[in-house]
């Protein structure tokens, strides 16, 4: 995020002051964390505005976490011009391999019941007769081994020097969680130690012929969102709310990132969306009823379904056992299989 924030600083400035005709990003020539000192390197566009450059970056980086030097130093001379198409982003996104479609599935905020609705959405899509894989790219917290049953079960490395994913319930699962000693290991690392290793994963891996990949992200909109929408090629992303204001709140953040960096959204899932009483069968909406279809309507999205509140899904889910396998015709399963089939209408 480095990069955004010193392109934020410069925001509002005069380019012609800078001696700069296009765009901003013709400033930084490179950016590197060693240790906690970051090292910015500038094209200097005019003599005479290296302070002024110097004070606008450090400005800009002065919040940033684990930065506690900064060095800004200059290019000799401007980058090439680069000619970019009208409405194109400025970055490259690759396809993985044999995947005809990578859905990404993220949210705002944790706790929302991302992952649960990552791991059953997949379930429910090899249900209804498509290859599919799942990636768990929440490097911090990663909670997908605990959910298919996989814990302490691990990956292992192929004769091509590939990952190989495991099998669960015919689908293939890859995850970090998959790979540490133990689920107490903490991962502790820096960004582009976690991208590279998102990338090998995505691109470094025998995932063979699917029909869908499943990207269950990490909650916000940070690091891995921002550099998976930018050089992945993606066929859109679902986003994951409850009904309650604050949950609202940060996913329509997650919703406005999506659309910044031009990845569509496929719609929203509701969960916890209400609790059907088992012995008289009334519903009662207790966080609330209507919010996630006006914040729908108010960014023209889809409401691929509605998730009730069932307790045997929480404690299915601390055992391995997701709902759409260990109850199949209950009605949170089968509201997964009804967003599974919007999503194959949406993309085919």
């Amino acid at each position: 995020m480095a990069v955004k924030d010193i392109m934020d600083a410069f925001r509002g400035t005069d380019l012609s002051d800078l001696g700069i005709r296009e765009n901003l990003a013709q400033l930084v020539k490179d950016i590197k964390l060693i240790g906690e000192e970051l090292e910015v390197v500038l094209y200097l566009p005019k003599p005479g505005i290296e302070g002024f450059l110097k004070d606008k970056v450090r400005e800009a980086v002065s919040g940033l976490r684990d930065v506690k030097d900064v060095k800004v130093r200059f290019a000799d001379s401007p980058p090439p011009k680069q000619e970019i198409p009208v409405g194109q982003p400025a970055f490259t996104r690759r396809p993985v391999p044999g995947v005809r479609h990578l859905v990404a599935v993220g949210s705002g905020k944790g706790g929302v019941g991302k992952s649960t609705v990552a791991v059953n959405l997949a379930l429910a899509l090899r249900n209804l007769g498509y290859r599919v894989g799942l990636l768990d790219a929440d490097i911090y917290g990663p909670s997908v081994p605990t959910l298919m049953g996989l814990k302490g079960e691990r990956v292992r490395v192929s004769e091509r020097n590939k990952l190989v994913p495991l099998e669960k319930f015919g689908i293939k699962v890859l995850s970090i969680g998959l790979m540490l000693p133990s689920e107490d290991t903490p991962v502790i690392w820096r960004g582009p130690m976690l991208m590279k290793a998102l990338t090998q994963f995505l691109f470094d891996t025998e995932w063979g012929e699917l029909d869908y990949l499943v990207l269950d992200l990490p909650p916000g909109t940070g690091d891995v969102q921002l550099t998976l929408a930018q050089n992945v090629e993606m066929a859109g992303a679902i986003v994951v709310t409850t009904p309650q204001d604050v949950a609202l709140a940060d996913v329509r953040k997650a919703t406005s990132m999506f659309k910044e960096v031009n990845v569509p959204v496929i719609g929203v899932i509701e969960n916890m969306a209400y609790f059907t009483c088992p012995e008289t069968g009334n519903r009662y909406y207790i966080f609330g009823k209507g919010r996630v279809a006006e914040f729908a309507a108010s960014y023209n999205l889809k409401i691929l379904g509605s998730i009730p509140i069932d307790p045997e899904v929480a404690e299915r889910s601390d055992t391995g056992e997701p709902v759409v396998i260990s109850h199949p015709d209950s009605e949170v399963a089968r509201a997964f299989v009804g967003i599974a089939k919007m999503v194959a209408q949406n993309l085919g």
